[in-house]
């Protein structure tokens, strides 16, 4: 882990965290390893509700104790009038609010943007959620399973022929936080280089994250009314660039779609007749023979261990590589030697957690300390940030009980 005496980039800068399960606490938590002061607001009893998703010990999900490293966290109900007055004498102190309620909730709160700002116009307020806070769609309720539908992602996932496929992962909650991450810093840098050091709304919304990440697909239709369409494990228009079996059961990917790439990997396949075919020199002429191309690589891999394949074609330069479990990433030396994994301690009790992207040469990100148990810091931030005393801190608790 980096020296915790490390500058970090958003030293200084204060957040508060409004949103629970993913996309919110996403952006917090990429915020917070950067330098930020992240305190997040949660419900009393049983908090974030990701606290119990998944993996759970002692209480609380292995999960959360990285989605929740270097936050303050803090118990008050925004259903109730005094903690909505708390969650507001907070945001006077904050450099940015991060929120991922439906649209239209928090404004009914009085905690929206146009609330906060006479008292903190400098104040960067991120909001995430399904649709984006305007348009026809921004009532509906926008999981990421149903908005990686409609922006199109799902659509070129799977097979043909058959339903789409998700990732067993909600990738749109995962990629809106690293949007609205981005776009908190850029407004960041705006306030610091603008004569009125205004803040700003930052509106992201998942399904617009997810088409963000559509490459050529909306010019290809465009321009020509070509409609991309799922194609399995390859990429459509580009080959070859396949998952194939190996002997051992093992798979690997092999891009080999450079024009010389393509002539090592052929060769290298047992197939020199391939490398040098003029029909099969460029990717046009590839992908008219995809079929032909696949075939005899799949074949190959077939009668081979990973290992063989792996090693012939590293040696000849060809980018090949296995599909990795995450016991495999664990094991993986370049994992390890990159720093991948961050080691926290849970009660006496080693827990592995993936570090955060990206790597920073001078000031990079560093775990603090894990996920900590539901509010946490409440005297710390109720009592030494607003004020509160001992008696008012247990007149609170009582209300919220």
């Amino acid at each position: 882990m980096t020296e915790a005496n490390t500058a970090r980039p958003l030293d200084g800068i204060r957040v508060i965290e409004l949103g629970q399960l993913l996309a919110g606490p996403f952006t917090g938590s990429i915020l917070g390893y950067f330098g930020a002061e992240v305190i997040k607001i949660e419900p009393p009893g049983a908090g974030d509700p990701i606290r119990g998703w998944r993996v759970v010990e002692n209480g609380t999900a292995h999960w959360y104790r990285s989605l929740g490293r270097n936050k303050k966290s803090v118990t008050l109900d925004l259903k109730t009038e005094r903690g909505r007055e708390l969650v507001k004498e907070l945001l006077k102190t904050a450099d940015v609010v991060v929120e991922n309620f439906r649209p239209g909730v928090i404004e009914k709160w009085g905690l929206g943007p146009e609330d906060l700002e006479a008292d903190n116009p400098g104040l960067i307020y991120a909001r995430i959620s399904g649709y984006g806070q305007t348009g026809p769609y921004s009532s509906k309720p926008g999981y990421a399973s149903v908005t990686e539908g409609i922006s199109g992602f799902r659509y070129v996932n799977g097979f043909p022929g058959e339903p789409p496929v998700r990732p067993n992962l909600s990738i749109g909650d995962t990629i809106s936080g690293i949007h609205a991450a981005l776009g908190v810093c850029m407004s960041l840098l705006q306030r610091m280089n603008s004569a009125d050091g205004k803040g700003q709304v930052v509106d992201v919304a998942l399904y617009e994250s997810m088409f963000n990440l559509m490459e050529g697909v909306v010019p290809e239709f465009s321009g020509a009314g070509v409609v991309r369409e799922a194609s399995g494990t390859t990429v459509t228009g580009i080959v070859p660039t396949n998952t194939y079996t190996c002997a051992d059961g093992k798979f690997v990917v092999i891009g080999g779609n450079g024009d010389s790439i393509y002539k090592r990997l052929m060769i290298a396949a047992g197939h020199p007749e391939m490398a040098e075919n003029p029909e099969m020199a460029n990717n046009e002429g590839r992908v008219e023979h995809e079929p032909e191309i696949d075939a005899a690589l799949a074949a190959w891999c077939a009668g081979h261990p990973a290992k063989h394949i792996i090693d012939t074609l590293e040696a000849e330069g060809v980018p090949v590589g296995l599909i990795y479990n995450v016991e495999d990433q664990m094991a993986d030396p370049h994992f390890n030697a990159r720093g991948m994994f961050e080691e926290v301690d849970i009660d006496g009790k080693s827990l592995k957690i993936p570090a955060i992207m990206p790597k920073l040469s001078g000031t990079p990100g560093r775990t603090d300390w894990p996920g900590q148990e539901v509010g946490s810091h409440n005297e710390e931030v109720l009592k030494g940030m607003l004020g509160l005393s001992d008696a008012e801190i247990a007149e609170l608790s009582k209300l919220q009980s």
